[in-house]
């Protein structure tokens, strides 16, 4: 081609290769235009409108495989310039990118035929985009005229207007000096009367001053016999106290003597109800309370574990929630199971301890557990089950402790320990019945 593409052809010619990008094989694809495959068409046809022009032109290949897509999707027109004939009613930027992929004999004629056409037809809607701007620009100067004659109209009037205004104001500020003579007149009869009550009022002030002196004296000599009155009736009173106080400290000192005297124990020793012989009861454990027929995840069971003194509820957080609702995910899953401890714990008044897996963790978990409820993670390299262990060993011997996990490790390792294991479905029933 003797001069490069025109605008509008170019822009088509990029438009129907960045539509057809998608359906050329990634291997066949130029490398320059492989990172743009991925993008939607228009996506295409703006970022990648430069290395697409350049891959048609360089290209022959990639060339070929757009000019089948246009086969495909214009036949007609495909056919017409094939057999060196353009159709009369066809755009002319559409001729010449179909023409410039396709590259048919004269396919360079074409494509500078329809460059100019399209040179002319810009030129004439430029003539008449020029012709209309000249006709706007005459309206809007006349408005602009029109509109100066009124400003200057408006302007003279305003003129006159503030003319009138400057003589009122001129007239105000005359009535305004008379009015500021007459006040300071006025200020300076104020001020001598001012300076003679300034002068009656020291002399007042100076026999006020005196009076308060006195005053004040006789208010001192009588704090001063106040004082005196009550020192004396301190001095009294003190000396009752102290008769009461020594004949109290010799009946204290009588009373313990005789207690020695007698060799009688302390109250806190012996009630008299414990040298009633009988038979203690032993304190429960977790194993001594029998299921009675229950079944293995009967929520009564549990209500029983919890109902023995200072009880000590450990639960596997995630062996529960993985059985009971283990589509959530973990954060709600640990809030609903949470949620759900917090009312057992009210309503049990047991401690209840919650144990999450934290191995994985990168960082500790932000939460705000709820009341009622311990909840920890296990360390970096420890396991929820190792917790719970150490947990466990960590409780006196002989205080209850219920384990809720239906892992048979953990199940046996507590239950050597001294604790008792329960099943995950049994807290699962028992929270839904709370």
């Amino acid at each position: 081609m003797e001069r490069p593409l025109p605008e509008g052809v170019r822009r088509r010619v990029v438009g129907i290769a960045a539509d057809g990008l998608a359906a050329v094989p990634a291997a066949e694809l130029p490398h320059r235009l492989r990172p743009y495959a991925k993008f939607t068409p228009v996506q295409r046809a703006r970022r990648g409108a430069t290395a697409i022009a350049a891959a048609l032109e360089t290209e022959p290949g990639f060339r070929s495989r757009i000019a089948e897509r246009v086969r495909l999707g214009q036949p007609d027109l495909v056919a017409a310039l094939e057999a060196g004939q353009v159709p009369a009613a066809a755009d002319p930027q559409d001729v010449a990118a179909v023409a410039y992929l396709l590259r048919p004999p004269g396919w360079s004629k074409l494509v500078g035929d329809a460059g100019e056409e399209v040179e002319r037809a810009e030129s004439e809607g430029a003539a008449a985009e020029a012709t209309r701007l000249v006709e706007k620009l005459q309206v809007e100067l006349a408005a602009l005229r029109e509109t100066s004659r009124t400003d200057a109209d408006r302007g003279r009037a305003e003129l006159d207007e503030a003319k009138k205004e400057r003589d009122s104001l001129r007239r105000r500020l005359r009535s305004l000096e008379a009015d500021t003579k007459r006040a300071e007149a006025a200020t300076r009869k104020v001020t001598a009367e001012l300076e003679a009550l300034r002068s009656a009022g020291v002399t007042e002030r100076g026999a006020v001053d005196s009076e308060v002196r006195r005053l004040k004296h006789r208010l001192t000599e009588a704090e001063a016999a106040l004082e005196a009155s009550r020192r004396a009736s301190r001095e009294g009173r003190s000396a009752e106290d102290m008769r009461l106080r020594l004949l109290l400290d010799v009946v204290l000192q009588g009373a313990q003597g005789l207690q020695r005297e007698l060799g009688l124990p302390p109250l806190s020793e012996g009630r008299p109800a414990d040298t009633v012989e009988a038979v203690l009861p032993v304190s429960a454990s977790p194993h001594d309370v029998a299921r009675r027929a229950l079944d293995a995840d009967d929520p009564a069971l549990l209500d029983q574990l919890l109902a023995l003194p200072h009880t000590h509820l450990l639960v596997d957080g995630y062996n529960v929630t993985k059985s009971g609702y283990p589509t959530l995910p973990l954060e709600k899953q640990r809030a609903r199971l949470l949620n759900g401890l917090s009312m057992l714990a009210m309503h049990s008044r047991a401690e209840v301890t919650c144990v999450f897996d934290g191995k994985d963790l990168d960082a500790p978990v932000p939460m705000a557990p709820p009341r009622g409820v311990r909840v920890l993670f296990s360390r970096s390299g420890e396991t929820a089950d190792e917790l719970i262990r150490r947990l466990v060993r960590a409780e006196p011997e002989g205080r209850p402790v219920v384990v809720v996990s239906t892992d048979r490790e953990v199940a046996d390792g507590v239950r050597k320990a001294g604790a008792r294991p329960v099943p995950s479905a049994m807290l699962l029933r028992r929270l839904i019945r709370t």
